[in-house]
């Protein structure tokens, strides 16, 4: 009313629903109010409706947490999201992800960082600030000491920034877990591996680590292996979609015999094989006893590497959760699995693939568990993790994954 601008009937409805709960007692609420939930009518929320938003937020200490993923808030709404971070300071938890934010709006909330203290969780996912808005954010890492997670994936980050990040993330004590995936890198030499290796060597407050997309090969996977043999914090390596392929897999398996911290691999869409495979389940067999879950999806592995792979977890009392659709199985394989499966040494929630029978014969159909399930989207009704939900099966995280 105050400036004469009609009110987005979607942001108001949700509103009532954060009123009703204060009115029980409630607090540390999160609001909710993502573009993509279509079980509700939803009016996709504007920089000018932001603007408003965040008005109302600076006045209420009982929301500690916003949700404003795939809306339309623009550079305009990240100038009004980081007045909001220097003056609310009860926000704990930021999720904008994929909003139209360009490098202007990605500098302005990185230089409101630098002075706030309260902020824990940011994601920034899917806009594109570029190498500019990344270097911002390098920055505001040297300051910042209270960011705890921070997801920059899908970003456009340049080599430049990637380097920034891997540098600053050698002194920087606070942030646990960090997103790079995607970065616009052009060149063949892997410089952004061998940053992130001496980052991995000197950081020991680092829980997770996200480099999907990163055109590493094995050359990048070893330096990242020689890291790990010092490092005794990282829980949570995820180099999905690279170009890592058998000979990698002799370097992880390798440093898998002394590590003793690595709890989850993400290794999907790279091409490890056979060879690589059976690398790995020796190594799970015989030596590693902390690992808890391993991702080969769509790795180029036949019926004797996944079967190898079974067997591991026969001997393996830690592996819990093991991903291997989108490879080729033969009958071996779909018997082994439904093996496992019905004798309780892999549970049916841990893993992506179900058994049946056809004439007699085993055959395995995928079911939508994994480490990324609700990486880009969250179910719009029930539990994350529950059967009620609209998102199917779905795995309870083993690590608390961004």
């Amino acid at each position: 009313m105050e400036n004469s601008q009609k009110s987005n009937p979607f942001i108001l409805h949700i509103l009532q629903g954060v009123d009703e709960e204060i009115k029980k007692g409630l607090d540390r609420i999160t609001l909710n109010i993502a573009g993509n939930n279509h079980s509700i009518p939803v009016e996709r929320v504007t920089g000018e409706d932001f603007w408003i938003l965040s008005r109302i937020l600076e006045r209420t200490p009982y929301i500690n947490g916003l949700d404003v993923r795939y809306n339309l808030i623009s550079d305009v709404g990240a100038y009004c999201t980081a007045k909001l971070l220097q003056k609310q300071y009860t926000l704990i938890y930021l999720n904008l992800m994929f909003n139209d934010i360009g490098p202007k709006g990605g500098e302005l909330i990185a230089k409101a960082l630098h002075k706030n203290t309260t902020l824990k969780y940011l994601r920034m996912t899917g806009n594109k600030i570029e190498n500019k808005g990344g270097m911002c954010f390098a920055v505001m890492l040297q300051v910042n000491s209270s960011l705890e997670k921070l997801d920059l994936g899908d970003c456009d980050l340049g080599m430049q920034s990637v380097i920034a990040f891997a540098t600053v993330l050698t002194q920087n004590q606070s942030i646990k877990a960090i997103t790079l995936n995607r970065p616009i890198l052009y060149s063949e030499q892997e410089e952004s591996t061998v940053h992130l290796g001496h980052m991995l060597k000197e950081n020991h407050c680092l829980v997770e680590l996200h480099v999907s997309k990163h055109d590493i090969r094995n050359h990048g996977l070893k330096q990242l292996c020689d890291a790990l043999y010092r490092n005794q914090s990282l829980r949570y390596l995820d180099v999905s979609c690279n170009k890592i392929t058998r000979d990698g897999m002799v370097f992880l398996a390798d440093v898998l015999k002394s590590n003793t911290t690595l709890e989850v691999i993400d290794l999907s869409f790279n091409k490890i094989e056979n060879a690589g495979a059976k690398n790995l389940s020796e190594t799970l067999a015989s030596h590693n006893r902390s690992l808890k879950a391993l991702s080969v999806v769509s790795n180029s592995i036949e019926g004797e590497g996944l079967v190898a792979l079974s067997q591991s977890m026969k001997t393996n009392p830690t592996l819990s959760h093991i991903y291997i659709w989108g490879n080729k199985f033969d009958e071996a394989t779909c018997v082994a699995y439904s093996d496992l499966i019905q004798t309780g040494h892999l549970k049916p929630d841990n893993t992506d693939v179900e058994s049946y029978v056809v004439d007699g014969r085993v055959y395995l159909a995928e079911v939508s568990n994994g480490l990324k399930n609700h990486y880009y989207w969250t179910p719009s009704y029930g539990e994350a993790y529950s059967h009620s939900s609209n998102a199917g099966f779905a795995l309870v995280p083993v690590g608390q994954q961004l």
